[in-house]
This record gives structure tokens, C-alpha cells and sequence, in this order.
């Protein structure tokens, strides 16, 4: 059973997280999808990886057209080049292993996605969707550090030493990005939006 805090502000990720996962069930069924070993288990994580990846590097570029801060647009070209090296790598992976790529789309990617450009909608001047976007994409980096730490602790554990070392590597490029992001909120992103500028006036 979920149990929602709805004093907690994260709840609507924290349902969003709900749906999507019983939307992954659903998509494995119907895939006729069995896991029964962490081979399998990360063979499809892997693949789920591959469309996220994909899902998130369209809006990178979008997010990045709409950011006013000039070291925010840099940050997100830098994720931008991550991506591009992480589906490299997935493809990689699923070729190896014989896995055909997923067609259907990271239902909790869409549902980070989602949550953000709902905020940005709503947001009335620049640096107030300078906080909303980079607060957004330190979400996404956060899921993926723990997304990919697993699945480099599983490959170790199944003896594949050489795609352990690949989803790690993607792990550190998470962690990078997610520092660079907390660097820029505190000297820049945050304080100005602290008093951002009145548009309407």
C-alpha cells in the first residue's frame, strides 16, 4: 500500500511514481515480459533505461531554448552530451545481450517530464523557471544515480565486469551534473529567483 504525506510537496512524484510503475507492470504482461533471474531483471531495466534516455534528451533541448541563465543552458547542453553517451552505451548493452530496444516510452521519465513542464506552465518570468527546471532536471538526476548504481551492482554481482564499469560510469556523469546544478542553485539560480523581476509591470 502507498501511504501519501500530503504535507510532503514531492507527493505528486511520489503518486506519479505509483502510476508509472503499474504502468511498467502492465507493459511487461502484455510484452509477455518473465523475470526470473537479476539477468533478466537488468535486461529489462536496461531497455527501459535506453527509452528514457531518449524521452529526456528531447526536453533537455527544449528546457535548454527556454532558460534565461546562460550557465544553466551550458549545464544542460553538458547532460545533453551525457545522454548521448548513455544510449550509446545502452545500445551497446542490448546488442550484446540480444534485446530488442523498447518501443513504448519510460512511463516514470514522462512522468518527471510531466510534472515539470506543468510547473514551467504556470511560471510567470524567467527566473522563476530558471529554479523550476533546474530543480526538475536534479530530480531526474537523482533517479538515475540510483537507477544506474543498481544496475552496475548487478551486472558486478552476474560477472559482467565490463557493463558494470559502463552503467558506473554513467552513475559518475549523474553525479556530475547533479553537483554542478546544486553549485549554480546556490550562487546564482536561487537568489534570483529570491527577487525575480515583475514582467507585467
Amino acid at each position: 500500500m502507498l501511504i501519501i504525506w500530503h504535507g510532503d510537496p514531492n507527493h505528486h512524484l511520489i503518486a506519479g511514481y505509483a502510476i508509472a510503475l503499474r504502468i511498467i507492470k502492465k507493459q511487461a504482461m502484455e510484452a509477455n515480459v518473465n523475470i526470473n533471474s537479476l539477468q533478466d531483471l537488468l535486461d529489462l531495466n536496461t531497455s527501459q533505461f535506453s527509452s528514457a534516455e531518449i524521452e529526456l534528451k528531447r526536453k533537455l533541448l527544449e528546457w535548454a531554448n527556454i532558460a534565461s541563465s546562460m550557465q544553466l543552458k551550458m549545464i544542460m547542453k553538458k547532460y545533453i552530451s551525457f545522454t548521448s553517451q548513455h544510449l550509446q552505451r545502452m545500445d551497446t548493452f542490448l546488442e550484446q545481450e540480444k534485446i530488442l530496444s523498447v518501443n513504448s516510452s519510460n512511463p516514470i521519465m514522462l512522468a518527471f517530464i510531466k510534472f515539470i513542464d506543468e510547473k514551467l506552465e504556470a511560471c510567470k518570468n524567467p527566473e522563476i523557471k530558471d529554479a523550476c527546471v533546474l530543480a526538475g532536471i536534479q530530480s531526474i538526476c537523482h533517479f538515475k544515480i540510483s537507477s544506474y548504481g543498481t544496475a552496475a551492482a548487478y551486472a558486478k554481482l552476474i560477472g559482467q565486469e565490463e557493463f558494470a564499469k559502463v552503467f558506473y560510469e554513467s552513475e559518475v556523469n549523474e553525479k556530475h551534473i547533479d553537483d554542478e546544478l546544486t553549485q549554480l542553485a546556490s550562487y546564482e539560480i536561487n537568489t534570483n529567483a529570491l527577487s525575480p523581476l515583475n514582467l507585467a509591470q
